[in-house]
């Protein structure tokens, strides 16, 4: 088998004429939707680099000021793309073969990693609107959203262990401080599909709620925190985001630094002024 470059694997993802990540811009917030259904949304090299594009785009604009990621149903996203993995690993027993294992190390540092970062690192607020089955990498990319919103149709699905695999792309930090470290292993280990109803028990989804309803509710929590001052929101997300990895007393000193500059934008002024009138 004939070894597989990084390089390789992206210049066949931006050849792909096909439109695999749909956006479409709603006044403040956008929606995201992963566009291969026949594959359930599997995360091909060149549906990962659209996504990470048109997630990269969104994150930039001033205007867009929150994201709902969600998939065409009937799935939200089944994975990374076996065929490619397979692919790659086969590679790497070509004797001319220079890169071994850090061709996927690269992939899944910056394509994968890069989403992620975008969604956890950025200002931007980000809803999963999870519409059905997802699973490794897929299941990945909810965990690292602000909000989890399930249809009654999502099944969570941790394919890592039976594949042989690790909690990636941020799901060791995300299922251990969700569950602790017990339910965290047993949620390795088992790789039980867990329905949304459960999932919402386990505290790692938000809200279930039908399935017609998904996508209105998703954007019904975007019209939510564009309502709020612009500053408001985006100062938020990173200082509740450190604020998991900090103690009481680094916490208490980050909100002692940013809150006042609160008081000192209009927003702030004309809701004191507007409830002193009352």
């Amino acid at each position: 088998m004939t070894a597989i470059s990084y390089t390789k694997v992206m210049e066949e993802a931006r050849g792909e004429t096909r439109t695999l990540v749909n956006v479409e811009r709603h006044g403040g917030y956008a929606v995201l939707t992963l566009a291969d259904p026949g594959k359930l949304n599997v995360l091909s090299a060149a549906m990962t680099l659209q996504l990470r594009q048109a997630l990269a785009g969104l994150v930039a604009d001033p205007q867009i000021r929150a994201v709902v990621l969600t998939g065409t149903d009937p799935g939200f996203c089944a994975g990374g793309d076996l065929r490619l993995m397979r692919q790659v690993t086969q590679g790497l027993a070509d004797p001319a073969d220079e890169d071994g294992a850090t061709t996927p190390w690269r992939f899944i540092r910056r394509e994968f990693g890069g989403i992620v970062r975008l969604i956890a690192g950025g200002d931007t607020a980000v809803v999963a609107a999870v519409n059905g089955p997802a699973a490794g990498v897929g299941l990945a990319l909810a965990f690292a959203c602000d909000l989890i919103i399930a249809s009654e149709r999502a099944v969570l699905v941790p394919a890592f262990g039976r594949l042989g695999l690790l909690p990636e792309v941020g799901t060791s930090w995300f299922i251990t401080r969700r569950l602790g470290y017990q339910r965290a292993f047993e949620y390795y280990v088992s790789g039980e599909h867990i329905p949304a109803r459960r999932a919402l028990e386990l505290g790692v989804v938000n809200e279930v709620v039908p399935h017609e309803e998904l996508l209105e509710r998703a954007r019904l929590w975007c019209e939510r925190m564009i309502a709020l001052p612009e500053h408001a929101l985006s100062m938020t997300k990173p200082l509740l985001r450190q604020a998991a990895d900090t103690s009481w007393e680094q916490a208490l000193t980050m909100e002692e630094y940013a809150e006042p500059s609160c008081f000192t934008t209009k927003p702030f002024a004309r809701s004191v002024e507007g409830m002193l009138r009352r």
